[in-house]
């Protein structure tokens, strides 16, 4: 498979095959492909991996892509402004993701569900119990919004992070929460109260906008039921 990511901050990335390869990708995420492109809904590692999708809040099925008789191209879009990552994968390498980061792979990749091993991480580290696994031989995409910020730490070494900016971590990399400073930085520094742990050694990926706080800001100049925006009235006393 080829492929070309293109765009800056609301990227595409297009996958070019060959007739005997296959792409899969999350439900709606498609946004062009040629003509001889065929597609099919697929429980995608069986009935069970689907049941766990399901219940994770995603979609039980996956959708599946390839050409007809002769080489076809396929393109897929995350759902919120931000970019796309490839990640390579090789047998014996696991990445984890959090959930909604995955766009689309290979079939050679095998993306499972996967849930936080620490229960102080599973409730305040900002992704929840589910995370998304990316296992296999090959290459996946995920998206993050805003930019990406890869970072390679040693053996040891701890960077501390907001809990909504972490995006994906090498299997090998310890992921944990603890207390964003005493009391009164936790009320009122504006940090929340809970900053994500991450120690090596392996790769992490980082995105310098996360949807959520992207959603407050926009709410303060989406028009309300008393047809203000921002706290200034439309067309009226």
């Amino acid at each position: 498979m080829k492929y070309k990511i293109t765009g800056d901050n609301l990227q595409i990335v297009t996958c070019e095959l060959e007739p005997n390869e296959r792409v899969y990708a999350e439900a709606g995420t498609m946004v062009y492909m040629s003509g001889n492109m065929m597609f099919e809904a697929r429980a995608k590692g069986g009935v069970m991996k689907g049941l766990k999708r399901k219940l994770s809040g995603e979609s039980f099925f996956l959708t599946e892509f390839t050409p007809t008789q002769s080489p076809g191209f396929v393109g897929f879009g995350g759902n919120a402004p931000g970019t796309i990552k490839a990640i390579d994968l090789t047998p014996g390498k696991e990445f984890m993701v959090q959930k909604d980061a995955f766009l689309c792979a290979e079939n050679s990749v095998s993306l499972d569900m996967a849930w936080q091993k620490k229960l102080g991480a599973s409730l305040f580290g900002g992704e929840g119990f589910i995370l998304q696994r990316l296992s296999g031989s090959g290459t996946a995409f995920i998206h993050a919004t805003g930019d990406f910020v890869e970072m390679d730490l040693q053996p040891g070494q701890t960077i501390k992070v907001d809990t909504g900016s972490v995006v994906g971590w090498d299997a090998s990399v310890t992921f944990d929460i603890q207390r964003a400073g005493g009391l009164k930085s936790m009320m009122f520094g504006g940090e929340g109260i809970f900053l994500t742990t991450l120690t090596g050694p392996g790769k992490i990926l980082l995105q310098s906008m996360n949807l959520p706080e992207l959603a407050i800001t926009l709410s303060r100049f989406m028009p309300n039921t008393s047809g203000s925006r921002g706290g200034i009235t439309i067309g009226g006393r």
